[in-house]
């Protein structure tokens, strides 16, 4: 095909796109006014499948095959860049030296670490409950492995962030999601329908899918963001070109 063709393809498919986006902003409610129908039938929804966070239910139960295609964007980013950032041929590995780090530094990660962690597993674990949830979570979890950067050096972070392990939890979080979607099939239900008990309204183990959704989901982004940082990190500090033989 060449390139006018493709281009015309292209202004086609761009024009035949702007009609429906305007044909369908012409049917929303007007901006800034009394009437919020969404927002009065998101939380009627969300209530009755008893998950006191809404916003957790519009993402992981109403609109649940929309945060699986935001999952997966974020998956093959981490993937796209692992492939993008492996060893090549005129590159090798060498050994960083460990780096002087000040007492009220060392002082300052260690201190946070184990807190941080304890609030990234809150945020993920109450994310049906409470603002937060699998997406915030995951972060705050990644960031506290991180600090073990800040109290001490890059030897410190590599030997106790254990990537191997972290790099088939993102795999098998991010398909974990997905594969969770065939419980509302099986039901007879829709996909990613919350067929699965609902518990009691404000409970941990209430809000039934949502709960286990909003869960593979902090696995996922805190996996995923370490493994990301992992192969930053090994460019910015290890990788070297290869010397070259004479």
């Amino acid at each position: 095909m060449s390139r006018t063709a493709r281009l015309r393809l292209f202004l086609t498919a761009a024009a035949v796109l702007a009609a429906g986006l305007i044909a369908a902003a012409g049917e929303l409610p007007g901006f800034g006014g009394p009437q919020h129908p969404y927002g009065e039938r998101a939380v009627a929804a969300g209530l009755a499948q008893r998950t006191a966070n809404i916003v957790s239910s519009v993402n992981f139960d109403q609109r649940a095959f929309d945060t699986l295609g935001e999952e997966s964007i974020l998956f093959a980013s981490v993937l796209g860049a692992g492939m993008l950032l492996r060893l090549a041929r005129d590159e090798r590995k060498r050994r960083p030296a460990a780096e002087p780090v000040l007492p009220t530094t060392r002082l300052f990660g260690a201190t946070l670490l184990p807190i941080t962690l304890l609030t990234g597993g809150y945020l993920v674990a109450h994310g049906q409950l409470s603002p937060g949830g699998g997406f915030q979570g995951g972060v705050v979890l990644a960031t506290a492995l991180h600090l073990a950067y800040v109290a001490a050096d890059y030897l410190v972070l590599k030997r106790i962030r254990p990537l191997a392990v972290l790099d088939v939890a993102d795999a098998l979080a991010a398909g974990a999601f997905a594969a969770l979607g065939l419980i509302g099939l099986a039901s007879g239900a829709g996909y990613l329908a919350n067929t699965l008990p609902l518990g009691t309204f404000n409970q941990l183990s209430s809000s039934g899918l949502v709960a286990v959704v909003n869960a593979t989901v902090g696995v996922e982004v805190g996996s995923g963001v370490v493994v990301l940082l992992a192969h930053f990190l090994d460019q910015a500090v290890e990788v070297v070109p290869r010397r070259r033989s004479r």
